[in-house]
């Protein structure tokens, strides 16, 4: 894989993963503040994970599709 295809990769990812756990904790971080570390880790992860792979990329790919066309048209002009 090229370099930018993963800058580009890690770039999706990152859109979804940063407000995906900003949400989670302000759901439930007052919740789980009781349990050790590990154990919240270990939902987090559970959680999100999941979410990230089947939804969160699938997602922000798709929107990305959308304007990607648009985009092509432009350059080959």
């Amino acid at each position: 894989m090229k370099v930018k295809m993963k800058l580009i990769a890690s770039l999706k990812i990152w859109v979804v993963i940063y407000p995906s756990i900003t949400l989670f904790l302000y759901l439930f971080g007052e919740t789980l503040s009781v349990l050790p570390l590990y154990l919240r880790t270990c939902i987090l992860t559970l959680s999100l994970v999941p979410w990230i792979v089947f939804v969160g990329v699938p997602f922000v790919d798709s929107i990305i599709r959308l304007f990607l066309p648009k985009i092509d048209k432009v350059h080959s002009k």
